[in-house]
């Protein structure tokens, strides 16, 4: 188990105020990691640094919009104030907007890719220096199972989801052939359905799309609380040491038919 031990590592997570970013800091605490959480809503982020403070970890709460690069660099850089590096990156932040080619609108378009992937871009852009400098990172990119698959349901329809998670994929295997000469890892993970703040008052509202949903999937669920945190782990640790520029699906066989 001392592979999957994060003691004394540094983990920054974006999108970390709620649903899948809080609870991916929660187990970078848990195994042993000093935190930095990075979200626009310090209030909320205030109150998970509290939750992990009483785990025994350190925790650095930061107001951070992912997609403005002011942000993104003042951001890093008082982190890096804080705990003078930055060993674990999980871009964790994304929106989900609904609709397809036919109806969006550009705003909306470009909604998606600056949260999606600038964001992405943003984050690493500011910490691979350092990376690069101490010769070790773990970056941890949140994609979707939606970066490979897509779905006919009228609820599922989300084009620039589709594409701006390709994207994240894409980028991953750039980086991933680039830096791995740093001692850096660059892989990314792709949920199915989980509920989270972009899925709870949406697709977890209707029983008729779980009833859908839940039959394709061989799982016959969608994926609880806490599902992804082995991965997220796994991806973070020196367990992945020679595992590099993949995207693992986590999504109850749900790409598999």
């Amino acid at each position: 188990m001392e592979l999957f031990d994060l003691s004394g590592k540094i983990a920054v997570i974006t999108g970390a105020s709620a649903g899948l970013g809080k609870d991916a800091a929660l187990a970078y605490a848990k195994a042993g990691a000093d935190v930095a959480l990075l979200a626009r809503r310090k209030e909320k982020l205030e109150e998970v640094k509290a939750e992990i403070e009483a785990l025994g970890r350190r925790a650095l709460a930061v107001s951070c919009d992912v997609s403005n690069e002011e942000s993104v660099k003042q951001a890093m850089q008082e982190v890096l104030d804080t705990y003078g590096t930055i060993d674990i990156l999980l871009n964790d932040a994304g929106v989900a907007v609904r609709g397809g080619v036919h109806e969006m609108s550009v705003a909306d378009w470009d909604k998606s890719f600056n949260v999606n992937v600038k964001g992405i871009f943003l984050a690493c852009k500011y910490a691979l220096p350092t990376m690069m400098k101490n010769h070790y990172g773990k970056i941890v990119n949140m994609a979707s199972v939606n970066a490979v698959v897509a779905d006919k349901n009228d609820m599922f329809i989300r084009h620039s989801y589709n594409a701006s998670k390709a994207a994240v994929k894409g980028l991953t295997i750039g980086m991933a052939c680039s830096y791995g000469q740093y001692g850096i890892t660059v892989n990314a993970i792709g949920p199915g359905l989980f509920e989270s703040e972009m899925t709870e008052n949406t697709l977890f509202k209707s029983e008729e799309f779980l009833k859908s949903y839940s039959y394709q999937v061989p799982a016959n669920r969608p994926g609880a609380k806490g599902e992804l945190n082995g991965t997220i782990i796994y991806l973070s640790s020196d367990a992945s040491s020679y595992v590099q520029g993949q995207l693992i699906l986590v999504d109850g066989g749900f790409s598999l038919v």
